[in-house]
């Protein structure tokens, strides 16, 4: 435990910070598992529809700094080719 005054105040903010990545790391990862179950079911209408939420899930966590860009563009990428394998 830190005893300097602004050693304190760094570990709340990062303790705040955390739970704020949390939150939009799972909302992300949460929209890809829909996405993948609908993609599993077959259904084309559900898995577009949820497609386009993951997507922007991704990118929200990107313009946080949650995610790096590259690592959000690649996981785009592959769910871009999960929906066009069911569509083809």
């Amino acid at each position: 435990m830190p005893n300097i005054k602004s050693a304190i105040k760094r570990v709340d903010v990062i303790e705040k910070k955390t739970l704020r990545n949390n939150m939009i790391k799972s909302g992300y990862k949460s929209a890809v598992k829909k996405f993948e179950n609908a993609v599993a079911e077959g259904n084309k209408e559900e898995a577009t529809k949820l497609f386009s939420e993951a997507t922007k899930k991704i990118d929200q966590a990107c313009t946080k700094g949650v995610i790096v860009k590259n690592t959000a563009a690649r996981k785009k990428s592959k769910l871009a080719k999960k929906l066009n394998t069911l569509t083809a």
